[in-house]
């Protein structure tokens, strides 16, 4: 799935705070992504990159603001650069805004580009520009991925002050501004944009792109960053099968492949040829259960569902040790994260007791998983096993990630998802509010968005966490997600490959656009 997904709140107790954080911010160097071979050895210029990206389809993406699947990601994060983005400990930077600055009451966010900003086609880039992307984004006819994190934006509002000054209006304090323009799904766009032959603001500009199959990037010569990117050209190949994706990094068909399968791991760390790339995240694996649907509209079952799992067997089985257990709640990074709900964990006993009060007893359900992420299949088949322990039969239903993201997708009664790393009031703009655009539970409780819209619109931080952990500790007792746990980013490369740096976003090997990679060969 996923479209929106990144992030790490910038922090703040007080809009005088805050802007005095985003004043300090102004200016950021293009540190973010470098790695130890970046700081120990000298980059070379040239040379193709080619990517292994798990999953894609014939439905296949270029468009800036609707990402769903990795390659589409991946092709985003390539093509469109933001006004703001994440280092590899996710604390907000500037990118192509180098001042971000708040009103005291935070309801006006004032935005300053970097001078002489310009496009591949070397159109400069200014205040409409920005204007038109975010009015695109929040279209009402048409609204995008990041339109639901925006609704409170007084679109008709907006405001180009000078060419490179843009006002942004909000009908109530918008704490988190910053967080959201980092997103990858915030790229900005010329004005006209057209997604089938996008002109690019980030780091590498469009050759060819073929649906369900691969796509190639040419270095942009007008991208900001000084001295990058260092790659001539970058290819991005789909494989929605792990073992041809494997097959490929070790026949030398790709440089670098993500989402390496456990079982592969010390395979290939005995090839002197390759290397590992392991980094801890906030990313999350969810059981999506749909709470408006039989038989989980009921609490009950919910909650048994959520007790039969062994949460430390998931993360030692499917992961082989490589994550940290989950608690049903997301964002784990989040300062405002509930670290005082007591851990669940599995209680058969419990679960069969609840189960017999719904009057679902010997319940048989279907179960649709896809290998549209690491570990999507093999967790969904140790929870079957688990399930039988309760009387529950799960029937794993595996289809192939187009089908899986095709028309059904958020229809699927009883079924999975992958998110990658975000704070707490992001990932509900993406997931938990009926307009949201990928709400996969149909989760819609009234006191729970009341919570998050008065979070979103609080500037002091003490304050906000209050409300934030009110908000949690309801999905907790009643939400539609089966949290197990944070899996780690495993991905793989060629040694030829230097630049590559773990970072908590969850990808990796695509979040800094491979602008600060290089080949050594």
């Amino acid at each position: 799935m996923t479209a929106p997904r990144r992030p790490k709140t910038l922090r703040t107790v007080t809009a005088t705070l805050l802007a005095a954080a985003m004043i300090g911010l102004a200016g950021c160097s293009s540190a973010p992504g470098t790695s130890a071979a970046a700081v120990n050895s000298t980059p070379k210029d040239g040379g193709t990159l080619r990517v292994g990206i798990v999953g894609g389809s014939a439905k296949d993406s270029l468009d800036a603001h609707s990402p769903v699947t990795h390659p589409d990601e991946a092709r985003v994060i390539q093509l469109y650069e933001t006004l703001a983005t994440y280092d590899v400990n996710h604390k907000v930077e500037m990118a192509l805004a180098d001042k971000i600055t708040p009103s005291a009451d935070a309801k006006t966010w004032t935005v300053h580009l970097r001078d002489g900003l310009k496009f591949s086609n070397n159109k400069p880039i200014t205040a409409n520009d920005v204007i038109f992307t975010f009015k695109r984004i929040t279209d009402p006819k048409a609204p995008m991925a990041g339109a639901s994190a925006l609704s409170t934006l007084n679109r008709d509002g907006l405001k180009a002050v000078d060419a490179q000054t843009i006002v942004f209006p909000f009908k109530s304090p918008f704490a988190t501004f910053p967080d959201n323009v980092a997103q990858y799904s915030t790229g900005i766009v010329p004005v006209g944009y057209d997604p089938k032959n996008p002109v690019s603001s980030g780091p590498f500009m469009m050759k060819d792109f073929t649906a369900g199959q691969q796509s190639t990037f040419v270095k942009n010569p007008n991208y900001w960053r000084k001295g990058e990117p260092h790659l001539a050209a970058v290819t991005i190949i789909d494989f929605p099968d792990d073992t041809a994706r494997v097959n490929a990094l070790l026949g030398g068909q790709v440089d670098a492949i993500d989402q390496l399968p456990l079982g592969q791991i010390n395979i290939v760390k005995a090839n002197p040829a390759l290397k590992v790339l392991e980094s801890a995240t906030g990313s999350w694996v969810p059981f999506t259960m749909r709470v408006d649907q039989p038989p989980f509209n009921d609490p009950k079952v919910r909650q048994a569902f959520r007790l039969i799992v062994d949460r430390k067997q998931m993360v030692d089985q499917v992961l082989g040790g490589h994550g940290t257990i989950g608690n049903d709640l997301y964002a784990p990074f989040d300062t405002c994260y509930p670290k005082g709900i007591p851990q669940r964990s599995q209680d058969i006993a419990k679960a069969k007791q609840l189960l017999a009060e719904a009057g679902k007893s010997n319940l048989s359900v279907d179960l649709v998983t896809s290998s549209a992420a690491a570990g999507m299949v093999e967790a969904a088949q140790v929870f079957a096993q688990q399930a039988k322990a309760a009387g529950v039969t799960v029937n794993v239903k595996k289809v192939d990630p187009g089908e899986f993201y095709g028309d059904k997708y958020l229809q699927w009664n009883f079924s999975q998802d992958f998110w990658f790393t975000r704070d707490f009031l992001p990932q509900t703009a993406a997931s938990g509010f009926t307009n949201s655009p990928y709400n996969e539970t149909h989760w819609d409780n009234k006191v729970w968005s009341e919570l998050v819209n008065k979070a979103s619109a609080t500037v002091d931080m003490t304050a906000r966490c209050a409300l934030i952990q009110q908000a949690q500790q309801i999905e907790f007792n009643d939400g539609g997600y089966i949290i197990w746990g944070f899996p780690n980013s495993v991905d793989a490369y060629s040694a030829a490959v230097q630049g590559f740096s773990p970072d908590k976003s969850g990808i990796p090997l695509t979040s800094f656009g491979f602008r600060s990679v290089w080949m050594n060969k």
